[in-house]
């Protein structure tokens, strides 16, 4: 770990929503209706935050609705565009539209992308085989961001460490957070679309999913070992409504940006 003040807390905030059936998102769940959050998450350290992830536009959501108007809340979009720009560092999950677009298609690019940390195969996949022909990529363009390759570690600042997992995506990284308070946080973005997932090592049933089905499966089992061991760790699954909501009455994740 870097050494130095770690951080005081961390906010999410959720910026867009979309309409699922559970069975999608927990290979066996039930046919029922459940909500995927659309979020960003904010590192709040003493003199400055770190985002993770970046939110997206709304004519990029509207692919993920296939057809259909799903909830976008342009009042809560500001507001991650403001967090965008105030944030000391901006780090990416992995290259999907609803986690990547916000640092990619906007018009204060020369002030984000320098603060950017995006890795090698994520840059690869948005310049060879981006999820959508909105979130594409030139060489020319991808040199704007700060480019990393690791292999399985990279410290990135006080209490913050991002661990290598593809699976979801070539380039799918998770995000660990120690705070000053000692509580610790691992973000594992789309590893898991709900934590049903990890509590029952399934993964995904969505047909429009192609994944690393075994190291998904690796990355669950490791991921409910850890829920089991380490009592002082809370594990954020970027899109588990239920989750966000019990995180937040519980006070372990702030509602809203600073």
């Amino acid at each position: 770990m870097i050494p130095g003040r770690r951080a005081l807390r961390i906010n999410a905030l959720k910026f867009a929503e979309s309409h699922r059936s559970k069975k999608f998102s927990v290979q066996g769940a039930a046919d029922e209706p459940s909500i995927q959050a659309r979020t960003v998450f904010q590192i709040v350290f003493p003199d400055g935050t770190v985002m993770i992830d970046s939110g997206m536009d709304e004519q990029v959501h509207r692919f993920f609705g296939r057809g259909t108007i799903e909830p976008y809340y342009a009042d809560a979009a500001k507001q991650v565009e403001r967090a965008l720009l105030n944030a000391r560092s901006i780090i990416i999950t992995h290259e999907h539209g609803d986690h990547v677009a916000g640092v990619i298609r906007t018009e204060h690019l020369a002030e984000i992308a320098p603060k950017t940390l995006l890795t090698r195969a994520q840059v690869e996949g948005l310049e060879t085989n981006p999820q959508m022909p909105e979130i594409k990529i030139t060489p020319e363009t991808a040199s704007r961001y700060n480019v990393v390759d690791y292999d399985k570690y990279l410290p990135f600042g006080p209490g913050i460490a991002l661990i290598r997992a593809p699976g979801h995506t070539p380039g799918s990284q998770m995000v660990y957070v120690a705070l000053e308070s000692g509580r610790e946080y691992l973000f594992i973005a789309d590893t898991a679309w709900h934590m049903d997932s990890v509590r029952l090592i399934k993964g995904k049933a969505a047909p429009w999913v192609k994944e690393d089905e075994p190291a998904i499966l690796a990355q669950l089992k490791w991921l409910r070992g850890l829920s089991e061991t380490e009592k002082k760790l809370y594990i954020v699954a970027s899109h588990d409504e239920d989750e966000r909501k019990d995180l937040i009455a519980k006070g372990v994740l702030g509602d809203g940006l600073e």
